[in-house]
């Protein structure tokens, strides 16, 4: 099932039957500010299984997870005033931060030290998601593990409709990716180069 929700308008009728479907336990897939992303409420171990499976991904492989604003991070994740003042400087926007996971946070999306990957992407249509739902949604690139991410939501629907609940129609993005900084120790570490200028963690 594709919805078609309108990239600079998001309309509120449509995010409810989103959010209704998250809140029934439904994987989706989504627009973000890079590619299509494919999610469900942090707090549905079944559907972070679903997302395990139909990706073919190795669960020692946590996923990420998209908050509304840094004071949402700040519950999810230790924030220090370092931390702080790079997610003020460059959120919202294509990152991926990796910081300390608070207690809050699902075993099944920390790493086995403890930490947590988070974005707020630049997408309103995806933010209006988040903050219906109130709370965070898991967020991983549309594709099977190890294959170029999909930025068309016909062809998401094509290869994993079967397996989602709903495919979010915002328009035709590119097949890029977040670029992933560490900000563990107060060190910024880039771990993955993606569309985020990195230059400044040099």
């Amino acid at each position: 099932m594709i919805f078609q929700i309108n990239a600079q308008n998001p309309q509120p009728r449509l995010i409810s039957q989103v959010v209704d479907i998250l809140n029934r336990g439904g994987v989706i897939a989504y627009p973000t500010d890079t590619t299509y992303g494919i999610g469900c409420s942090i707090f549905n171990k079944r559907g972070i299984d679903r997302i395990y499976q139909l990706k073919q991904r190795e669960k020692k492989k946590p996923f990420s997870f998209i908050c509304t604003d840094i004071s949402e991070v700040a519950r999810y994740a230790k924030v220090s005033n370092y931390a702080f003042k790079i997610l003020k400087r460059f959120l919202p926007g294509p990152y991926t931060f990796v910081l300390d996971a608070s207690s809050i946070v699902p075993d099944l999306l920390t790493t086995k030290q403890k930490t947590v990957g988070i974005r707020i992407p630049a997408n309103r249509v995806c933010m209006a998601i988040v903050t219906g739902l109130g709370h965070p949604i898991v967020t991983t690139s549309a594709n099977l593990a190890g294959e170029e991410p999909i930025g068309d939501p016909f062809h998401v629907e094509e290869m994993l409709g079967n397996q989602l609940d709903l495919v979010i129609d915002g328009g035709v993005l590119s097949p890029d990716v977040s670029s992933v900084v560490s900000l563990i120790g107060d060190v910024p570490a880039v771990l993955r180069k993606g569309v985020g200028d990195v230059s400044w963690c040099s």
